[in-house]
């Protein structure tokens, strides 16, 4: 009898702390300008930056990240490689860190710079206070990718199709929008599914 008393008791507290959680944004609509533009945030340079002062000639890749997540560890080399891609096609880059739970763990702004100087970054890796931009976004996953051309959102989701092995991977979704970006193209694939760890949020 105690036994399902106890029981009954955790389900009514698993429901109740779970009607108390925030209903999260849905993902960014295709076509949508990029959400909260003029937010400033830390880049690990010590600057103060906002993705309207990141963005290109051609446009935006934003990539939400982390230090730690071992989705983001295996996609390492081919975040760089969309970055480098997207710079050499006058289009901005921006890394955005928005595991505010671990601010004062292994995401904190100390690792973040040391992790940017770890993997070479040339490029913007900011920290999502209170993760107002994922949640600007709809961003929920780590690696979570948007790519904005002149007019709006043109690509949202995965880099590839084999977050765990770039050689198998089938289909390069971010590149080729990325190309067509470059282009003057339409994007032939504009949504997939992203695959890796969840932000961690504050209160979720």
């Amino acid at each position: 009898m105690k036994k399902s008393v106890q029981f009954i008791l955790s389900l009514a507290l698993i429901s109740i702390s779970t009607a108390f959680k925030p209903v999260l944004n849905p993902e960014l609509e295709i076509g949508k300008p990029i959400p909260m533009a003029a937010q400033k945030m830390l880049d690990v340079s010590g600057k103060q930056v906002s993705l309207s002062e990141i963005k290109g000639e051609n446009g935006l890749l934003v990539i939400f990240s982390c230090n730690t997540c071992p989705y983001v560890k295996l996609s390492a080399t081919r975040i760089k490689e969309s970055a480098a891609l997207a710079k050499k096609n006058k289009i901005g880059v921006a890394i955005i860190n928005s595991n505010e739970a671990l601010r004062n763990d292994d995401d904190s702004f100390d690792e973040m710079k040391k992790y940017a100087v770890t993997q070479a970054y040339d490029f913007n890796y900011v920290v999502d206070k209170n993760s107002v931009l994922a949640d600007a976004f709809g961003a929920t996953r780590t690696p979570h990718c948007f790519l904005f051309d002149k007019n709006g959102l043109v690509y949202r989701g995965a880099i590839d199709d084999n977050v765990k092995d770039a050689n198998d991977a089938k289909e390069h979704y971010l590149a080729d929008a990325i190309n067509s970006v470059a282009a003057g193209k339409s994007v032939r694939t504009n949504s997939s599914k992203s695959v890796g760890c969840s932000i961690k949020r504050l209160d979720l």
